[in-house]
């Protein structure tokens, strides 16, 4: 038999290094320990088994064919042996021997190893609030956390459901909720759902359509405690404002890292998770760690990050079982990518926000560009809203948002591949994306983005974000708000202001000399196209180029009041 290699932990990470250095190199004798009952599912389809897509939790552990992976599948199929409700509760790296203790009896053994994995994945954060340990609360995390989450789902005694943070399980888990018939409320702390994707004036077309669904959002309200009915059971959330009734809470706060067998064996683990090299070798040779439980590489940021994703963790495990065949394999990173959908709207992000960049001390440029997914004169063309992030000096991408009912993955993924090179914006409008009508516009949504910023770069226009122009409105300042839609347009939407002047596109030369020489002017349309061609018109009538401004996205990006007549 060849060398022994010991892996902990079997839900993504661990199986695929496991298989894969097994099918490098036959001689290998390796084996998986696992503390649960279950080996190889895939928890990010939890979301859907709760709301029916998934019909079976058990079709998590098969295969394409439905060939569960279960115990004997390893053995028979993968050559490798799997030991279930089998805890690692000690690492010995001097003597290469991994304690482990069996839950069902309880008892201990000693595991040799000549290489070891550790893939002890993450577990929910569970802050230390009163209450939070009555029945009746949840976690999403394992297939046991889905099956009883369903059951509670099934027979609550009432329909107020509560979700305790707006990441992506708890935004996922709306659907399920909303459609067994719960009254869905969202507690987050932060002022604005999914706080880590995005920046606040992407989130805020999302929580318009969020609160659309008849959920209602407490953002910007920490949770104080859960009240108990009496019985040991969850009725009320309580936060900083109010009080919420509660039959059934979803604890959605986030994950963190299971790095404490590490810590106890003396590895080098940091705030994000376990710290390894680009082999995926921790601080000692012998052991290898990928998975939830390690910090990742940004690639954009050059900083560390903490990425829990099913697509990393296999990345990860690929990598891992290259190097125990002999291999010289490395992984470079991640961009903090991710995708989702919420109650029909699509949300992707891939590098970094503009919070983000600016707090890493990077100057930015951004652009806003709410637009069809498709040309307008197609049958089911959608909105998207993207927002991209640039460099200021070079034009490098740092990152990009996009959200809406359209369709948002391929793009994204377009960005994170020009992310992963340091690419440019002028490299994103050099990409030959596939176009036809079906699909996309002429000019991609991705391509519009970057163009825009490449016009403020090279000074061919200046910009307010839509939160910049709302200050402006708030301190009473004196300017002009040159609105350059139809009338038809304006009579179905408009902006509540009294500085608001509407001159249709079509007439702004000829009446650009009416307009004030001593008055910022800011441009906009539906989506700020025609601003742009407006602003441009208005410098070639010789205003001053500094009192000429362009409101990012138009109204359609404007997160604040509107009056709306459809």
């Amino acid at each position: 038999m060849g060398k022994k290699i010991l892996v902990i932990g079997g839900v993504a990470c661990g199986p695929k290094a496991a298989c894969r250095v097994k099918r490098l190199d036959p001689s290998v004798e390796v084996t998986i320990v696992e503390k649960g009952e279950e080996i190889s599912y895939g928890a990010c389809g939890l979301p859907f088994y709760l709301e029916g897509q998934v019909e079976d939790v058990a079709a998590l552990t098969t295969t394409p064919v439905g060939v569960p992976r279960d115990v004997k599948f390893f053995k028979a199929v993968k050559g490798v042996d799997v030991r279930l409700n089998t805890e690692a509760v000690a690492i010995d790296r001097k003597n290469k021997k991994v304690t482990v203790k069996h839950l069902k009896d309880g008892g201990q053994e000693e595991l040799e190893y000549d290489k070891l994995v550790i893939a002890t994945g993450s577990s929910p954060v569970k802050p230390p609030i009163p209450g939070i340990d009555l029945e009746g609360i949840y976690c999403l995390k394992t297939m046991e956390d889905g099956t009883l989450l369903k059951q509670a789902m099934a027979n609550a005694s009432g329909k107020n459901a509560v979700v305790v943070g707006a990441g992506l399980i708890g935004m996922e888990c709306l659907e399920p909720l909303l459609k067994a018939g719960f009254t869905c409320h969202v507690v987050e702390k932060l002022p604005f759902v999914l706080p880590a994707l995005l920046d606040e004036e992407m989130a805020a077309p999302l929580m318009k359509h969020i609160s659309s669904k008849g959920v209602v959002l407490h953002c910007g309200e920490g949770v104080e405690s859960f009240k108990d009915d009496g019985n040991g059971r969850v009725s009320k959330v309580v936060t900083e404002k109010t009080e919420i009734d509660a039959d059934l809470v979803l604890l959605a706060i986030g994950f963190r890292p299971n790095v404490q067998l590490a810590v106890d064996a003396g590895l080098e683990v940091g705030r994000m998770g376990i710290v390894t090299d680009a082999h995926m070798r921790t601080s000692d040779p012998d052991i290898y760690a990928g998975g939830d439980c390690v910090a990742s590489y940004n690639i954009v940021s050059g900083s560390y990050m903490y990425a829990p994703m099913g697509s990393t963790a296999n990345k990860h495990g690929r990598i891992i079982g290259n190097n125990l065949a002999g291999w010289n394999s490395t992984f470079s990173g991640v961009c903090g990518t991710g995708v989702c959908n919420i109650l029909g709207f699509n949300v992707a992000r891939t590098g970094l926000t503009q919070r983000d960049a600016e707090a890493q001390g990077l100057q930015t440029v951004t652009s806003l560009c709410p637009a069809p997914d498709k040309p307008h004169y197609m049958k089911g063309s959608k909105l998207i809203h993207l927002k991209m992030v640039a460099d200021r000096y070079t034009g490098r991408l740092l990152g990009v948002q996009i959200l809406g009912p359209g369709e948002v993955l391929s793009r994204v993924d377009t960005a994170a591949a020009i992310l992963k090179v340091r690419g440019t914006v002028e490299d994103i409008f050099e990409t030959d994306m596939a176009y036809a009508p079906p699909y996309s516009p002429a000019i991609d949504n991705l391509i519009v983005a970057a163009n825009v910023i490449q016009n403020k770069m090279d000074g061919l226009i200046n910009s307010y974000a839509p939160r910049e122009v709302k200050e402006k409105l708030d301190k009473g300042e004196d300017f002009i708000l040159l609105d350059v839609r139809t009338p038809k347009e304006v009579e179905q939407m408009k902006l509540p202001y009294d500085n608001v002047l509407y001159i249709p596109l079509g007439m702004v030369r000829k009446k650009a000399s009416e307009l004030p020489r001593d008055k910022e002017i800011v441009c906009m349309c539906k989506i700020s196209l025609r601003g742009y061609e407006a602003a441009r018109m208005l410098e070639e009538a010789g205003l001053d180029p500094e009192n000429i401004r362009l409101l990012d996205g138009g109204i359609v990006a404007w997160p604040y009041e509107k009056i709306v007549n459809m």
